[in-house]
């Protein structure tokens, strides 16, 4: 029985062309702007505050955030902890995302500029290492793309030095690759699209390669139940688990008990295996999950075991 490499998460590579070294693990900060309607559970801001500190304090060194995590709040307590160690520590990447307007849905340069300045305050930074379009499925690629509209916009506030790197983060895979492939942006964020049990991202994986472009995955566990089983936890994506995927993730999670290997363990590292992608997010949400997370990425897999929950499921 054969255990393939694993990929260190304390190690560090180059964030595709923006030069910025960054560990394979990326924490993601969306479950600390305390967003119970979509996760389901709160954070309070003493969770939050302890949970960053442990992230600061271990080998990940790069953090991925959005102005409308929380309305603000995820921002917020980063800048709140921020504040207290200092600043920024030397070395740790932090991203964050420039959105719409989630009360009134003005998805504009305007509103571009407003987010960003808005993350500036509340991260307490005077500049943004890599800021991300986020979202852009909400207005027609036309309208992102206009003179003087969101894209345009972000790319005036990085030659003005107040963005750093500017990438894309969305949803609909198709959409996705149109924006990889006009060759703005440097990285790319997809969610959801590229785990155990769906590879609709496959795609996009490949078209930001052919254009150099740095792709971050996003929700290695489905949002929950490829991390605590769908005995447990029977949503995907945010909403409920068709019944077929319920059962190919018991049939995968049959698979690596007999192998003694967690669930969440085989989710993480088929996202961190990929040489396609530079960093998987993952969201925290207690301070203990920083180390639970480095454990499961160096847990031994056997490739027998690879060979068996990485086929698609019949049918």
């Amino acid at each position: 029985m054969t255990e393939p490499e694993v990929v260190d998460p304390s190690s560090r590579r180059i964030l595709g062309s923006t030069g910025l070294s960054v560990s394979p693990i990326c924490i993601g900060c969306a479950p600390l702007g305390d967003m119970p309607e979509t996760f389901e559970y709160s954070v309070s801001k003493e969770r939050a505050h302890d949970t960053l500190r442990a992230v600061v304090e271990s080998p990940v060194n790069f953090l991925d955030t959005a102005a409308s995590y929380g309305d603000g709040e995820s921002e917020r307590r980063i800048g709140e902890v921020l504040m207290e160690i200092g600043g920024l520590p030397e070395g740790v990447v932090l991203a964050t995302k420039a959105d719409r307007d989630l009360h009134t849905g003005e998805f504009s340069g305007d509103q571009m500029r407003r987010s960003v300045e808005r993350s500036l305050g509340l991260l307490g930074l005077d500049r943004l290492q890599l800021v991300y379009l986020h979202d852009p499925e909400h207005e027609s690629f036309e309208h992102m793309m206009a003179s003087g509209g969101p894209v345009e916009t972000l790319m005036h506030l990085e030659d003005e030095g107040v963005i750093e790197h500017v990438g894309v983060a969305g949803g609909p895979i198709e959409l996705m690759i149109r924006y990889v492939q006009t060759g703005l942006f440097e990285a790319a964020i997809t969610h959801n699209r590229f785990t155990l049990v769906e590879r609709s991202a496959e795609p996009l994986l490949d078209a930001a390669e052919v254009q150099g472009v740095a792709v971050l995955n996003a929700a290695p566990y489905g949002s929950g139940i490829l991390a605590k089983g769908p005995d447990a936890y029977a949503r995907y994506a945010y909403k409920e688990a068709p019944e077929e995927m319920i059962q190919h993730v018991r049939d995968i999670e049959n698979a690596c008990r007999e192998y003694d290997v967690p669930l969440a363990a085989a989710a993480l590292q088929f996202s961190l295996k990929d040489p396609r992608i530079a960093s998987t997010i993952v969201g925290m949400s207690r301070p203990e999950r920083v180390r639970q997370t480095l454990d499961l990425a160096v847990h031994p897999i056997p490739d027998e075991l690879w060979e068996r929950i990485e086929a698609p499921p019949e049918g």
